[in-house]
């Protein structure tokens, strides 16, 4: 099958950390598929709200999870990657502090991720896949040939998201951004499904005080295995 043989550059880490921006212009200058397996978890918990299914009903969230209507639809230089459910644009809901937290309540749920997991290998396609998350190289693609681990300081991370937010108008509280990763951070680092951390062939990237030209250098880099 073509599907299996497609390559994949697994880019892994915490949120914050610039994986978003840093896969979308990988995907493009590769003009490769792109898979953002985060906003997954994001739509299943938006989806789920919607439908009135509780974020602790384990077997409603695994049914939402198996039919969940999603495509991702490339945008222009510097915008994010267009989310559509059910053929509605949601890329702006399922990007609130709100939907990431709930996302990373209905992450823990073994039987949820396992609905979602051949969902998401099926988005392996030649040319190739640039897959964005926190369990690409560990648990979806063990065998991509090129793994990234993309880090940044909490500090560096809550700094980020308070300048993105302000600058969208949004009026927030840094110290309260800073505890609000710590504390997803914590919990993602030590869940018993798929807990965060690097592959071990991973090549870790610390994108703390690097431009984005850096960054991006320094994954083409190691694309170039792919």
């Amino acid at each position: 099958m073509t599907q299996t043989k497609a390559p994949v550059i697994a880019v892994d880490g915490p949120g914050g950390s610039g994986k978003g921006t840093i896969t979308q212009m990988l995907a493009r200058k590769l003009g490769w598929h792109l898979l953002d397996s985060g906003a997954l978890y994001r739509l299943t918990a938006l989806a789920a709200t919607r439908q009135g299914v509780a974020l602790d009903d384990e077997a409603g969230l695994v049914k939402v999870a198996a039919t969940l209507d999603v495509a991702f639809e490339p945008t222009g230089e510097g915008r994010p990657v267009k989310v559509v459910l059910a053929g509605e644009d949601v890329t702006s809901e399922i990007r609130t502090e709100t939907c990431g937290d709930n996302a990373s309540k209905v992450a823990v749920m073994q039987p949820v991720r396992d609905a979602l997991l051949q969902r998401q290998r099926d988005f392996r396609q030649l040319p190739g896949l640039v897959a964005d998350g926190r369990d690409m190289g560990t648990v979806v693609f063990p065998d991509a040939p090129v793994k990234i681990f993309l880090t940044a300081s909490a500090e560096e991370r809550a700094r980020r998201r308070y300048n993105q937010l302000m600058q969208s108008g949004v009026d927030v509280n840094i110290d309260a951004l800073l505890e609000e990763i710590r504390v997803r951070d914590e919990r993602d680092m030590n869940r018993s499904a798929a807990p965060l951390k690097p592959a071990d062939d991973a090549q870790v990237i610390d994108s703390t005080g690097l431009s984005i030209e850096e960054v991006l250098d320094r994954c083409m880099a190691a694309a170039g295995q792919a």
